[in-house]
């Protein structure tokens, strides 16, 4: 993908432009926290909130929307169906539920949060009905392996167009990404920065004295030239800001490569085949 600048987007492959780069707001506290976050990015050119029904937020991610000077239509939302909604009917309820917390007419992308066994099929039919009636623009899922797509490309009338999975330094799911690629369903990562861990990795230190950049930059940097959609999280103004300078310089293969094999399959979130929420 041309990485210009932070408006910049990918095609989704239903013809959907997407945000390349955008704010996550995971454990950004209802109200005052979240509203403030979501505007200062908005601010800043970010033009993709990532939400879900489980941070309990949407309501204020939805009010910053509505008070910044940035039209709807400029603004790409995802939201996620919870793990205890799931299945056909549930998932028209949350989903009218959200939109009901938002205040929107829509939303950009509609995700399932995780891959709750003997659910997600039923999930994704509902899905399928929400994007046939345009109510929401894009469908995907989180969370999800190769064996997880699998199952449901068996079922599914419509491919998703995003799989969000916890991405970074220390878990670079190459095979996965390989996978998704080949699907054409866009590759997203969450906890992008790991917490602010890469901060603390030597070889990450020592790229991004090369860069003059901080090592999460330079993370940052890593995921756009990989393809991969990123959402950090943030509610400090300087580091929404800092996050976002990133496009006045490109990593070489050479250190693209170096990072890549920091790989030690360490998740710092649930394993997918194992969550018990």
């Amino acid at each position: 993908m041309n990485i210009t600048d932070i408006k910049g987007t990918i095609t989704l492959h239903n013809g959907l432009e997407m945000p390349y780069f955008g704010l996550g707001v995971f454990e950004a506290k209802q109200g005052f926290e979240t509203i403030e976050s979501v505007k200062f990015a908005l601010e800043c050119g970010y033009r993709h909130i990532d939400t879900a029904s489980m941070y309990l937020n949407e309501k204020s991610v939805g009010e910053a929307i509505r008070a910044s000077n940035v039209a709807r239509d400029q603004i790409f939302v995802t939201t996620k169906i919870w793990n205890s909604d799931q299945g056909y009917q549930e998932t028209l309820d949350a989903f009218h539920k959200s939109l009901e917390r938002l205040k929107l007419d829509y939303i950009d992308l509609y995700l399932i949060h995780w891959p709750v066994h003997g659910r997600y099929i039923d999930t994704w039919r509902a899905m399928e009905e929400l994007y046939q009636k345009r109510m929401v623009r894009a469908i995907g899922v989180s969370n999800f392996l190769e064996h997880h797509l699998e199952n449901l490309l068996k079922h599914a009338t419509i491919i998703p167009m995003v799989n969000q999975v916890e991405f970074h330094p220390y878990l670079v799911t190459s095979e996965l990404l390989e996978f998704c690629q080949k699907k054409k369903i866009q590759f997203e990562a969450w906890s992008p920065i790991m917490k602010g861990m890469v901060s603390h990795i030597p070889l990450i230190i020592d790229i991004a004295e090369k860069y003059k950049k901080d090592p999460v930059q330079v993370v940052l940097r890593w995921d756009l030239q990989k393809g991969i959609v990123t959402i950090p999280k943030s509610v400090h103004k300087e580091r929404i800001q800092s996050n976002a300078e990133i496009f006045d310089f490109e990593l070489t293969q050479e250190d693209i490569l170096k990072i890549d094999s920091l790989n030690r399959n360490h998740r710092i979130g649930a394993d997918p085949d194992n969550f018990d929420f």
